[in-house]
């Protein structure tokens, strides 16, 4: 779940708390608010009712000592006057029971005394419960729907506003990091945003950017250097030993000794080789520019590679289902790339063995698996076999140095193909190269 999905999720679910505290408070909140308006509502009517008295007199509602009483047809309120005793003193609003007309009726009911002509009088405004209590239904309804409203949106307002705040982040995610084909970086460009957060993360990554590159730069120009200057030395040794076996008076002793300096100096040319090969690929230093067949490049492999299949007896089988030109590769490169998988194939491969190489289209471009029946690969080697002098455990007796597979990995990133390994020990590998449909003629 990513960062903004976990930001929505959060604010949808507070939202979602706060609407259930919401409902659960709203008949108390509505109850309170009908309260305070009934009261609000009494004690105007009890100021204006004074007013009269004061502007017209008592004799208004009271005329020889009689009470005065008013009530609303369904009796949903009422007002009553009546003379109390000198001590009587009264100013509260509270529910009561009256019975009016034999029936029993909750009113909320506002009770005032006041003194006209040194005569004590009680007022009594009321009105009942019942029709306070009608209004709270439409109102939680009503309320209920203004926050509904509210919380989607400011859901939306939130989810506008993640994507805004979050925008220079992917920004950073995609343009610093995904965009980028390591160890190749494009100069620095800051990433506009008012958040610090974003800015010291932006900062940070170009700083680990640029640390990254020197290290790749610096190896790529040791390993290139290197391989340059080694290949002098050793092509000057082996001419010396060459030339040693032209003279007369060498013993057979001598020679063998000779034989196999020979041989290891052909191995430190190969490994000096593959690692001048590997710097000058991922320097970019071949051109992209042959359009080749893929059964012909196929051909061309097995021609190269057939006189060491008789060697195990090992079966190849080439099923091409549909055929295909590459259009802007390197030839020379592609045929290392498959050349090293198949002689991989070969090397450690049982006798008697089998390998199957099948090309495809496929939805994404074209597929070459090259699977075999040999000796596999154990799982906890497979994330280190494209890394260098890196052999897995079987082959540490074969003739091998631990830099086909790099080569191989360097090939397709150099071609943008995927590689994919499936192994399992005793039974076999399977190498799976994901051609980019961008390099195949259409």
């Amino acid at each position: 779940m990513n960062l903004k999905t976990k930001l929505t999720f959060f604010n949808a679910i507070s939202k979602l708390v706060v609407v259930t505290l919401f409902v659960l408070l709203l008949p108390n909140i509505i109850e309170n608010i009908n309260k305070e308006y009934t009261d609000s509502r009494l004690e105007k009517q009890r100021d204006k009712l004074l007013q009269i008295v004061r502007e017209q007199g008592i004799q208004t509602y009271i005329e020889n000592g009689q009470s005065y009483g008013s009530y609303l047809p369904l009796k949903e309120e009422y007002i009553s006057l009546d003379e109390v005793e000198p001590s009587y003193f009264a100013d509260t609003i509270q529910d009561e029971k009256r019975l009016v007309e034999r029936d029993t009726i909750d009113y909320r009911i506002l009770s005032h005394t006041f003194k006209v002509n040194n005569q004590n009088y009680l007022l009594e405004i009321g009105k009942s419960i019942e029709t306070i209590g009608d209004t709270s239904g439409p109102l939680q309804n009503i309320a209920f729907q203004i926050l509904l409203g509210m919380i989607l949106i400011t859901i939306l307002a939130d989810l506008i506003f993640t994507n805004y705040i979050l925008a220079p982040l992917n920004k950073i995610v995609r343009t610093k990091l995904v965009a980028n084909r390591f160890p190749s970086f494009t100069t620095y460009k800051e990433v506009r945003t008012t958040t610090t957060d974003f800015r010291h993360l932006d900062l940070s990554i170009h700083r680990m950017v640029t640390t990254i590159e020197q290290a790749f730069l610096k190896e790529r120009e040791f390993i290139s250097n290197a391989s340059h200057e080694l290949m002098t030395p050793i092509s000057i040794l082996q001419t010396k030993i060459e030339n040693m076996f032209e003279e007369e008076d060498i013993n057979d002793e001598v020679k063998v000794r000779l034989l196999e300096m020979q041989k290891i100096l052909n191995r430190l040319k190969a490994i000096t080789k593959t690692l001048l090969l590997i710097s000058q690929i991922e320097n970019d230093q071949f051109l992209k520019e042959d359009h080749i067949k893929v059964s012909d490049l196929l051909q061309d492999i097995y021609d190269e590679i057939s006189i060491r299949l008789q060697d195990k007896n090992i079966q190849l089988d080439i099923i091409i289902h549909q055929d295909a030109t590459f259009i802007r590769v390197n030839k020379f490169l592609l045929f290392n790339l498959l050349f090293n998988l198949v002689n991989n194939s070969i090397k450690y491969n049982v006798e008697d063995g089998t390998i199957n190489i099948t090309a495809q289209t496929t939805t994404k471009g074209y597929e070459i698996s090259i699977a075999d029946t040999g000796i596999g690969i154990p799982e906890a080697e497979l994330p280190l076999i494209f890394n260098r002098f890196k052999k897995i455990k079987q082959s540490l007796l074969q003739d091998s140095f631990g830099l086909g597979l790099p080569i191989v990995k360097s090939i397709a990133l150099f071609h943008e193909i995927g590689i994919s390994v499936d192994s399992e020990q005793g039974k076999g590998s399977t190498f799976t190269l994901n051609i980019p449909a961008k390099i195949i003629a259409k």
